[in-house]
């Protein structure tokens, strides 16, 4: 009886596995018939290849470089940086049925969480520059008008520009700062990745604060990072200097070292806070028992 059972189970166990290697070779046969293999899940999409952005850290981007404001006004990109305020420069196309959107709405949301002081054209610049260079200033001040209403600071509109340019600076820009991208003909649309790109008020590139949603407080520290720490109050000078730049988590964490160099300085302080009583005492003593 135990014999017949153990039977059964292994001609179940011999159908089972020879219904797997059927449908393995069935699908490898299908990958050879001329069909194409499944992608591994570490490919990258072909859409994807020549896709996304290689820091160029301390690179110089060329603020000579001519291009048109919301307005229509052809200026020179130095216009914009007045050697005082960093600028973070996004690059998005205004036309983007998606990832752009994304980009300005999580850039927005964490510009209206900080505070006044921090309004966008007090401290720093913001440039929503196009790669398409076929969008035209008309689109651009459109752009602008549905971000300043979302912002809600009116006088943000002085510091914040939506920008255009023809494709030979559009190319040079983009290279400039790594930004790799191109148009996917199938979805009709521009293929390319997302980030801020933080940059000094002489125009070298300073910080990438890649993705979609952002956090404002690394927004303040890059700035501050960019702005050689002149812009901010003292705490958040300090703050600064307890952080460092995580690249590999794309946000700044606590410097260790830092905060312990700062705690044992607070730890000297506070000793001499409280000798200092006890020394002024002594010496008062002293003073007293000369004058016998």
């Amino acid at each position: 009886m135990r014999n017949s059972k153990l039977v059964l189970k292994m001609k179940t166990m011999g159908t089972a596995l020879s219904a797997v290697v059927l449908v393995l070779f069935s699908l490898n046969a299908q990958a050879y018939d001329g069909q194409p293999a499944p992608m591994v899940a570490n490919e990258q999409p072909k859409e994807l290849a020549g896709v996304g952005i290689d820091e160029k850290l301390g690179g110089k981007i060329d603020l000579s470089l001519k291009v048109k404001d919301d307005n229509g006004q052809e200026v020179t990109l130095g216009s914009f940086f007045d050697g005082k305020h960093p600028v973070i420069l996004s690059p998005v196309y205004f036309s983007c049925p998606g990832l752009c959107n994304f980009h300005l709405n999580g850039l927005t949301d964490a510009l209206r969480l900080m505070d006044q002081n921090w309004t966008v054209g007090k401290k720093y610049k913001i440039l929503s520059v196009s790669f398409d260079s076929k969008e035209t200033p008309d689109l651009a001040a459109k752009k602008k008008e549905t971000y300043m209403k979302l912002y809600e600071r009116p006088e943000a509109a002085q510091g914040w520009h939506f920008i255009t340019a023809d494709e030979a600076t559009v190319q040079t820009l983009t290279k400039s700062l790594g930004f790799k991208f191109k148009w996917d003909e199938k979805a009709q649309e521009w293929a390319h990745a997302s980030a801020a790109v933080i940059i000094t008020p002489d125009g070298t590139i300073s910080r990438y604060l890649p993705g979609i949603m952002f956090n404002p407080q690394d927004i303040k520290l890059a700035l501050n990072e960019a702005a050689d720490g002149k812009i901010g109050s003292f705490v958040e000078h300090l703050v600064l200097y307890c952080f460092k730049y995580d690249p590999q988590q794309s946000k700044y964490t606590l410097a260790a070292f830092n905060v312990m160099k700062i705690g044992g300085a607070l730890m000297v302080l506070v000793m001499v806070l409280w000798l200092l009583p006890i020394y002024i005492r002594s010496r008062r003593v002293k003073t007293k028992s000369a004058g016998r």
